[in-house]
């Protein structure tokens, strides 16, 4: 998942990786927070945390994930980097920086 279209348009508000775990495999397979939680090796309350957007993906986490879902822990952790970015892009508190190199320097 990207948080860009093919034109380059960016998608408003990636979900949180927890919020596509719920939507995507627990509510369609009818699974709870407890029998996931208890099939990948972790608490019921960090896998409710981590569903409910409180926590971030850890590589850990990804990798059990994608163990138990069958799918890669790229997945899981390039949608917490697209959350991660777009959350870091509206960020309220600007922080002014300075470039050190000039743009084809770094280009490169």
């Amino acid at each position: 998942m990207s948080s860009t279209t093919s034109g380059g348009v960016r998608m408003h508000h990636p979900p949180h990786p927890g919020t596509v775990l719920l939507g995507l495999f627990l509510k369609p397979h009818g699974l709870t927070i407890q029998e996931v939680a208890r099939a990948i090796g972790i608490s019921r309350t960090a896998l409710s945390q981590f569903v409910n957007g409180h926590t971030r993906l850890s590589l850990e986490m990804a990798r059990r994930l994608a163990g138990a879902f069958r799918t890669s822990p790229d997945v899981w952790l390039n949608l917490q980097h697209e959350h991660d970015l777009w959350n870091a892009r509206r960020g309220r508190a600007r922080v002014r920086i300075r470039p050190l190199v000039a743009k084809r320097a770094a280009a490169g």
